[in-house]
């Protein structure tokens, strides 16, 4: 079987690309040094392993024989994979919706070999169809341009060289104040989907941190409309076919409006932070279908994306024997071989299904003889219905799917993507040890403990910088923003958890690297790649927070964060600069930074600084943390000082260090805002003075 460059790669997406009839290289100075000694332009084509429309692009011209030979006559051919280079994705994707106001994957890049695009599109087509042009094509204009009209090209690139870096310019501003709170909360009940949650029409996509930011809107002003957004969202995700009911997990986007038709591919981002906000759902609404569900995740998690070393897998693909969704749809025949009849029409009528279907396919409108699990109304109401206890109802639910799962595993998987990355790795820790306090379940603790462990064994290269990431025995590539943030992130979640001060060290010294090597010194805030990589037309930053948030908007909270749990106040002044260099551009559309709104609810409301001083194996010191972790408290640190940890602590949180137990007890010192209150002893008092709400 022919192979092309990308054989040596470590990327499962590159790989799959390996034996393509298209001489495919990585992007190298070597691909760039041959651009130009042949005369010829770059065709740069980004993707992931597990993007649907990247293997149907793949499948029609990169295996194609015609479709390769035009490509390789015309371009040096150069594939990345973006969840391994999110800067290359990112200048390259802004050069797309710049040409075409339109972006996604697979991102196609026509450009000169100094790297400057002239020409950009998504997926491409063979041959051209429905006015839109092939791919084909394509390659004999720009061979003709290339070789007879040059100078066309060449202004073309100009043209966007000159506009490219505005792409990654922000205004500044002072930092983010209430009135920019409230206006997103009205923006996002304006888009919100009064009869099926979410925002926006369809596609449907999750996007948690809207919600999580909606929660502390409601914690900030009682906003009732604010919590019941978030409710109805969570309820409907749950329920729809977007939540795989057979294995667990949450698929990429609803392609409708209902949560019903997902893109069917799995993402590890998606699963840490839906766990988050369903976790902090839990702790406003006391629902349980909130508690189960984070529960869930991290069942799926911890059985199919974990690897033995510790280190969380990257996505499992949305394709199966090149059809997307085979293994997660069902036939009621197929449902009544599993199940026996009478259990089969029982969830028949329970999830939706249906001998024809119970979903259209999208090319042609025809029912489409298959069905995705999905429910549109509570079990409690189909309890009720069925003149049954809702837990019985559950209990017969989980023997069934024990046998549907057992006989789905048996099928063939999709494409399981197992290169562990830094950044989302640091959004599982995070979690996972939200997840251990808040559900009282140690065991996500121990595997937050060893995904961190892991990073900081093989993902840390000699001088205590990150790498990006490891597969195959293999770390590799520099770290990037999000890598340093989305860590920070996870550690400083672990140590409210474990309250181990090597966290808690280890979050602050990454930070100090973080600012020496991505701080823009120039406008504040961080850029994407660290200081000396220039192998790109524009060094970019983001604060847009999409699919995951930005290492701007994750940042800030860090900071802020640090900056109570430290008592160091360069980290605030950090954070209020960083604030002023994008609060210009986020007051501009609030919506679409609600991550980074989470740290300007953090720095302009009231926030507590806790600090129990007490032996964490003795029960009043266990009862004041557990009853801490019980609520949903966004604006407060928790720090321990214990006898065993009292001077590590103390060299990272100096403050500690004079912190004492009155009379021999567990005793917490409370702090409003840098005002302290008389110690308490007692854990009911401590919860009282928190906050009067809660009781214990």
């Amino acid at each position: 079987m022919p192979t092309n460059h990308l054989i040596h790669e470590k990327s499962p997406y590159l790989l799959q690309h390996a034996h393509n009839p298209v001489d495919w290289h990585a992007w190298s100075d070597t691909a760039f040094a041959q651009a130009r000694a042949e005369d010829k332009p770059i065709f740069l084509s980004v993707g992931y392993a597990t993007c649907h429309w990247c293997h149907v692009m793949e499948r029609e011209s990169f295996e194609d024989a015609e479709a390769a030979a035009y490509l390789n006559e015309t371009f040096i051919c150069i594939k990345v994979d973006r969840e391994e280079r999110p800067d290359i994705d990112a200048v390259y994707m802004a050069a797309c919706q710049m040409l075409t106001g339109r972006g996604g994957w697979p991102l196609s890049i026509f450009m000169t070999p100094d790297k400057t695009p002239f020409f950009a599109a998504t997926y491409i087509p063979k041959r051209a169809r429905f006015g839109q042009g092939g791919l084909i094509d394509l390659c004999k204009h720009v061979r003709n341009l290339w070789q007879s009209d040059r100078q066309r090209v060449t202004d073309s690139a100009v043209s966007v060289a000159e506009h490219l870096g505005k792409a990654f310019e922000f205004s500044g501003a002072e930092p983010v104040t209430e009135p920019i709170l409230n206006h997103a909360c009205a923006q996002l009940t304006q888009m919100f989907d009064g009869q099926y949650g979410g925002f926006e029409p369809a596609p449907k996509f999750p996007t948690p941190h809207r919600l999580m930011f909606l929660l502390r809107h409601h914690h900030r002003t009682g906003d009732a409309k604010a919590l019941e957004m978030v409710r109805k969202t969570l309820s409907a995700m749950r329920r729809g076919g977007i939540w795989d009911h057979v294995g667990f997990g949450f698929h990429r986007y609803s392609t409708d409006s209902q949560w019903l038709l997902p893109h069917f591919e799995k993402m590890l981002y998606d699963q840490a932070l839906l766990a988050l906000v369903y976790l902090e759902g839990w702790q406003v609404t006391g629902d349980p279908v909130c508690a189960r569900t984070a529960r869930e995740i991290f069942t799926y998690v911890l059985r199919d994306m974990t690897s033995e070393t510790g280190g969380f897998y990257a996505a499992e693909d949305a394709d199966s024997e090149g059809e997307e969704g085979k293994f997660y749809i069902w036939t009621t025949n197929g449902l009544r071989e599993v199940l026996g009849t009478e259990a089969a029409e029982l969830w028949s009528g329970i999830f939706n299904f249906s001998p024809d279907g119970n979903f259209s396919d999208e090319a042609t409108g025809q029912k489409s003889g298959v069905n995705i699990p999905h429910l549109t109304r509570a079990f409690a109401d189909w309890a009720e219905t069925l003149n049954t206890e809702p837990d019985e109802l559950e209990a017969r639910w989980e023997a069934a799917r024990r046998k549907l799962f057992r006989a789905r595993a048996r099928r063939v998987h999709p494409l399981k993507d197992d290169k562990i990355l830094t950044d989302w790795n640091g959004l599982m820790i995070a979690a996972l040890a939200v997840g251990a306090r808040v559900l009282d379940q140690p065991e996500y603790a121990r595997a937050a403990r060893k995904a961190a462990r892991f990073i900081e064994e093989r993902l840390t290269d000699k001088t205590g910088r990150l790498l990006h990431r490891f597969r195959d025995g293999e770390s590799g590539i520099a770290a990037h923003a999000d890598d340093y943030a989305f860590l920070i992130r996870g550690l400083l979640e672990l140590y409210r958890t474990t309250f181990d001060p090597a966290d808690l060290k280890r979050a602050a010294a990454l930070q100090k690297q973080m600012l020496d090597d991505f701080w823009d010194s120039e406008n504040g805030g961080f850029f994407l790649t660290a200081e000396g990589m220039r192998e790109l037309p524009v060094r970019p930053r983001e604060v847009y927070d999409g699919a995951t948030p930005s290492a701007n908007s994750v940042s800030l909270l860090n900071l802020l964060h640090l900056g109570r749990l430290t008592g160091d106040t360069g980290w605030d002044e950090c954070a209020g600069e960083l604030s002023r260099a994008f609060s210009g551009t986020v007051k501009s559309q609030p919506s679409a930074f609600t991550f980074f709104l989470m740290g300007g609810d953090f720095a302009l409301a009231e926030t507590q600084e806790i600090v129990i001083v007490g032996d964490p194996e003795a029960d009043d010191t266990r009862q004041m943390i557990a009853g801490l972790n019980r609520h949903f408290s966004p604006r407060q640190v928790v720090l321990l000082r214990s006898p065993e940890n009292g001077n590590t602590l103390a060299s990272v949180a100096g403050f500690t260090g004079s912190l004492r137990p009155v009379d021999g007890k567990a005793t917490a010192y409370v702090c409003t805002d840098f005002a302290c209150s008389r110690p308490v002893t007692d854990a009911e008092a401590l919860l009282r003075q928190v906050s009067r709400k809660h009781k214990i």
